[in-house]
């Protein structure tokens, strides 16, 4: 196996913006010389003062000695010349997001670097591949994409195109973890792990709000309080910015030539189109101008309360041993609401007067009720911890009457929920979310692109998932997404909701990811 770098080797990194930077700032740390060369003049010069000065930061906050962080400063070598990174053992290029720029800068570093000199690229959407096809020696260069900001984010792709030697990219992996980082391989295909898997984060909630659905505050708030997200999909997308956003997923549909899973969405399109890009230009989904009041998310207001609540309900019936039936159950006994438990013919989890209650399967409220010859059915989304989370997104059969409706809201509410009352689309928020984000993680994983432990792995360090697709797909049930992806394919009749391959192989196989 390939060891890392030694400290004496010289590291270079070509393009001194904010993720240069801090790749730099990153190798110097670590104890090696690091080059800086920009073609902007004065670039190289002043994105090294800034690293020294954020080493004299960390300093002060006690996180590096004094002297170590004076010691790394002066391994920051700013350079005005390509020729100056002749004795590199390392060049890491990020530069700007083109194809011909970077093969022309891979073109001259081979020129004048040693034989025995790695090329790495930072691209997020490039294929590593096509670079390196301009390259005499293609099986020198791999892929070293870090995110951003490269100092405090653990994760690194270490991406190995069609040429890649493997020695090298186990270089690049053995090297980024020295340098404190968790890397995973991953092989060259269009936006590699995390910004593949990544897609269907943005693109459901878009098309929830689309049809109808929720609004922004609404589902970000059901993607945060019962998803467990860090961030909603779209106070994400203004923070990243709808230009940068849009323009990986057109990189990603146009690469895996137009298929429909990485669809674009004409919403956000509008935004960028109005140049309305987020919270760097004081607008996008949400209005981050001065004097701006946010939206509150949707929720329902309180039904009854106390002995008002107790008569409303009547008998409360939980049903099944399932997580969610079990957490309900927990909270209305923490709530000193009387109830019953037993076994049920489906899968409902609970049933109070004549409304039925079911975790979303994929289908709408009025389609199985429809289905089931029930009118009263009450659909609640999918949370990573129904013992704990806050919020839950409901919809409501168009059969069922309001009285019914009404009690199924306040028995959630008794049990301690934030109700948010969305329309009747399929699969709700959170739950075809996670179905879409498990079936991209598991095509990538049935195409070899990464293992499954590299996938969740990416997403839990690449953009902070609670918790990866895979294994949250195992602690749902197998069976269950793959339910929820067929019904949704059914409901819109579109290749983009087509369910992997390895989903089926695992469940009739019944083992999970992780068995």
């Amino acid at each position: 196996m390939s060891k890392a770098l030694p400290l004496s080797a010289v590291v270079s990194v070509v393009g001194t913006g904010a993720m240069g930077a801090g790749i730099a700032q990153i190798a110097a740390a670590a104890g090696h010389t690091v080059r800086l060369l920009d073609n902007r003049p004065g670039a190289a010069e002043k994105a090294a003062d800034g690293i020294r000065a954020q080493f004299v930061r960390l300093a002060e906050k006690g996180k590096l000695s004094r002297s170590d962080a004076d010691a790394a400063g002066l391994r920051l070598k700013p350079v005005t010349e390509i020729r100056d990174l002749a004795d590199s053992a390392l060049v890491v290029e990020a530069i700007v997001e083109n194809l011909q720029t970077k093969q022309q800068l891979f073109r001259e570093l081979e020129s004048i670097v040693s034989r025995e000199c790695i090329l790495a690229t930072n691209t997020s959407a490039i294929s590593v591949t096509a670079i390196g096809s301009a390259l005499a020696s293609p099986e020198r260069l791999g892929g070293l994409h870090f995110f951003n900001p490269a100092p405090l984010m653990a994760l690194v792709e270490v991406v190995s195109g069609l040429s890649t030697d493997k020695s090298v990219a186990e270089t690049l992996y053995a090297t980024a973890a020295a340098w404190g980082k968790s890397p995973v391989h991953t092989r060259s295909t269009p936006g590699f792990i995390v910004n593949r898997v990544a897609r269907p984060y943005y693109a459901e909630s878009l098309r929830v709000m689309q049809e109808g659905g929720a609004d922004p505050a609404t589902i970000d708030a059901c993607a945060r309080e019962a998803g467990g997200f860090r961030m909603g999909p779209f106070e994400l997308m203004d923070l990243i910015g709808h230009d940068v956003n849009l323009a990986v997923t057109k990189t990603v549909w146009n690469a895996f030539y137009n298929d429909q899973r990485f669809l674009p969405s004409l919403i956000q399109q509008e935004l960028v189109d109005a140049g309305f890009f987020g919270k760097k230009t004081g607008r996008g989904f949400y209005d981050y101008r001065e004097g701006a009041i946010g939206p509150q998310p949707q929720t329902e207001p309180a039904v009854a309360a106390g002995r008002e609540l107790v008569n409303m309900l009547g008998t409360v019936n939980i049903y099944g041993t399932s997580a969610p039936a079990q957490a309900l159950a927990a909270r209305l006994q923490s709530a000193g609401v009387v109830m019953e438990q037993a076994l049920a013919a489906d899968d409902r989890i609970a049933q109070v007067g004549e409304v039925v209650i079911y975790v979303t399967d994929g289908r709408t409220a009025t389609c199985r009720a429809a289905e089931q010859a029930l009118a009263n059915v009450v659909l609640m989304d999918l949370a990573l911890d129904y013992s704990k989370t806050s919020r839950l997104a409901i919809s409501v059969a168009d059969q069922c009457s309001a009285s019914a409706a009404r009690n199924a809201i306040a028995l959630l509410q008794a049990a301690g929920l934030n109700i948010s009352r969305v329309a009747d689309v399929p699969g709700l928020v959170v739950m075809r979310t996670v179905a879409m984000l498990a079936n991209e993680a598991a095509d990538a994983v049935n195409q070899g692109v990464c293992d499954a432990k590299s996938a969740d792995s990416a997403m839990c360090l690449g953009v902070n998932y609670p918790k990866g697709p895979l294994a949250w797909a195992d602690q749902i049930g197998l069976a269950v997404v793959r339910q929820v992806l067929s019904n949704l394919g059914r409901s819109y009749g579109e290749d983009r909701y087509r369910i992997s391959p390895l989903i089926h192989q695992k469940v009739f196989s019944q083992k999970g990811f992780y068995d």
